[in-house]
């Protein structure tokens, strides 16, 4: 049974995957519009272009909004319609796809991936738990259509990193080459060899700890950085986040963790530390914190998990 027409408003990232999946974009607005849906397909040649005008669009009754792209466009997406009851639809075309893996959507597949949008459309949305984060920089695309005295802030769906991983996005943003994925490895590599343990302050629901770690993330999701999964047992509508801090290591042992965290049997190590908490403060000197590799701002962030904030189609 077809489900009924519904408004759909889809944004698309035509520079997802380095431009490799510009055609899947094309794709899902055809098989929306056969589907009978009205569909405003919406790109942009910059961040700022493309929430300006897909804010315009939402501000119409809208079934759902459709994000085309990595976890950069699920983040532009969340912080869209966390909060306000519009469906999130994801169809993964990016690099690493974690957020669509959580909600284990397909990620190798964009025909399939269409195919599930569709259906999902006849049905009932998840819903899931969103992060609201505070103490974050300005953006001025987002900050646009926040309410007079709204406390600036920022959302995420999947992780916020705060250690290892926060540092290669900053180099890999400051280098101007190479282009594409190469760029993130070599980043990877300068920060190995000048890996180092930073000292944080943490409050974990009024709890305050000192602690010493080389990576530390705040967690809804289980996975970052295309499939390493630090926080295994991380639910996206358990109501709580998951903050998952690696003890001081040497640079040799550090690397030798690596393979675990993507098979996820790096929780039993003892030089692994996981807690739980609803509102996680992070503090630390020369370290920005990113979510879902899109850039925060400089700690200390204050992170809130909001239960139900967000519907995804599923």
């Amino acid at each position: 049974m077809a489900s009924p027409a519904q408004r759909v408003v889809v944004a698309i990232n035509p520079n997802a995957s380095f431009g490799g999946t510009r055609h899947v974009g094309p794709a899902v607005v055809a098989a929306l519009r056969a589907a009978g849906h009205d569909v405003v397909p919406l790109s942009a040649p910059d961040y700022a272009g493309l929430v300006r005008i897909t804010r315009r669009a939402l501000e119409e009754p809208a079934g759902a909004l459709v994000v085309v792209g990595g976890d950069g466009m699920v983040n532009l997406g969340v912080n869209l319609v966390a909060g306000t009851g519009i469906p999130l639809g994801i169809v993964p075309a990016g690099t690493g796809n974690d957020f669509a893996a959580g909600l284990r959507l397909p990620t190798g597949d964009s025909d399939e991936a269409i195919r599930v949008l569709v259906a999902a459309l006849g049905r009932a949305p998840r819903v899931i738990d969103a992060a609201r984060v505070t103490g974050v920089q300005p953006d001025p695309a987002l900050d646009a259509g926040r309410p007079e005295g709204d406390e600036p802030h920022r959302w995420f769906a999947g992780v916020l990193s705060a250690g290892f991983d926060a540092a290669v996005n900053e180099r890999a943003n400051r280098m101007r080459r190479p282009r594409g994925a190469s760029r993130y490895v070599l980043a990877l590599v300068a920060e190995l060899a000048t890996l180092r343990t930073r000292s944080y302050e943490l409050e974990l629901d009024g709890e305050v700890l000192h602690v010493d770690s080389p990576l530390l993330s705040v967690a809804n999701n289980t996975t970052i950085g295309g499939g390493m999964r630090i926080a295994p047992d991380a639910q996206l509508d358990d109501g709580l986040l998951d903050v998952f801090i690696v003890k001081p290591v040497s640079r040799i042992r550090f690397v030798r963790l690596f393979p675990k965290v993507f098979s996820g049997t790096h929780s039993s190590l003892p030089v692994v530390e996981f807690r739980r908490a609803r509102v996680v403060r992070v503090a630390a000197e020369g370290i920005a914190g990113y979510a879902d590799g899109e850039r925060f701002g400089a700690l200390p962030l204050t992170v809130e998990l909001v239960p139900g904030a967000l519907s995804v189609l599923v």
